[in-house]
């Protein structure tokens, strides 16, 4: 009998820890997906019928974590073209107090990523590099505070959540495999304002206490004009370029959501 008790209590107290040990495993199990193009999926070429021009995408680094993870509920509202104006007019609004995972990439079409790119492409060195150093100040004197008013509001709609801020990749390998389309010159400027992005919104995150993945070692070596691109160059939709492809998402972006909210 005594030994009988001895094993119930184990057995108890073995239940007991798996009890305990649940909330941990389910502490991602409310997943929201915020976010622009970069996390929607744009570029993957591959979409959901009911996401419209938003382009969010199955092969998306969110709808890839939510494949592998199962979490109880996953939201995907990240939406092509979106600045921080949309995320808190559109997005916001899919947080709750039981959100325990958010993910969100935000920033580049504020500082006018989509001019830039067709600046470079249509016009001079001298017109892209200007173009560039328009973006760059925008980014460090005006974005600042539209992050901050973008986090703050996460924080109070998903008071309890792990909040991860994903970055973006500098586009070009420079010099690189590349013997035709854009200059060094033109590569390189636009390289200098991925970093410059990461500077501003690394520090807004940080001040919030958000996690932030920096993604651009991740993409060195898989850049355009590298040898093995995750990126793509000028595509057919048009709104395709310049954004990650499916290995971009899958090997790209979805190890830097792994490695901290797996």
């Amino acid at each position: 009998m005594r030994s009988f008790r001895i094993l119930a209590s184990a057995a108890l107290a073995a239940f007991a820890a798996l009890v305990t040990a649940v909330p941990a495993e389910a502490a991602a199990a409310n997943y929201v997906a915020l976010g622009d193009s970069y996390s929607s999926g744009t570029g993957t070429g591959s979409y959901y019928s009911d996401s419209g021009s938003c382009k969010r995408s199955p092969y998306a680094y969110p709808a890839l974590w939510a494949a592998a993870h199962a979490p109880a509920s996953f939201q995907f509202v990240a939406c092509s073209g979106a600045r921080t104006g949309d995320v808190l007019a559109n997005q916001v609004g899919a947080l709750s107090a039981s959100t325990s995972l958010v993910t969100i990439s935000i920033g580049g079409n504020d500082a006018g990523f989509s001019d830039v790119i067709t600046t470079c492409t249509l016009s001079s060195d001298s017109a892209c590099v200007s173009r560039v150093e328009q973006a760059k100040t925008y980014a460090t004197t005006t974005l600042p505070g539209l992050l901050d008013n973008v986090y703050a509001q996460i924080r109070t709609r998903a008071p309890s959540a792990q909040v991860v801020v994903l970055g973006y990749p500098r586009l070009y390998q420079v010099p690189g495999s590349c013997s035709v389309g854009l200059s060094n010159t033109k590569r390189s400027a636009i390289n200098s304002a991925a970093d410059t992005l990461h500077t501003v919104i690394s520090g807004r995150a940080s001040a919030k206490s958000f996690t932030y993945r920096d993604v651009r070692g991740a993409f060195t070596g898989h850049e355009i004009c590298s040898s093995d691109w995750w990126l793509n160059s000028l595509s057919w939709p048009v709104e395709e370029s310049y954004h990650p492809n499916r290995n971009g998402q899958r090997l790209g972006y979805l190890p830097q959501l792994d490695a901290v909210a797996s």
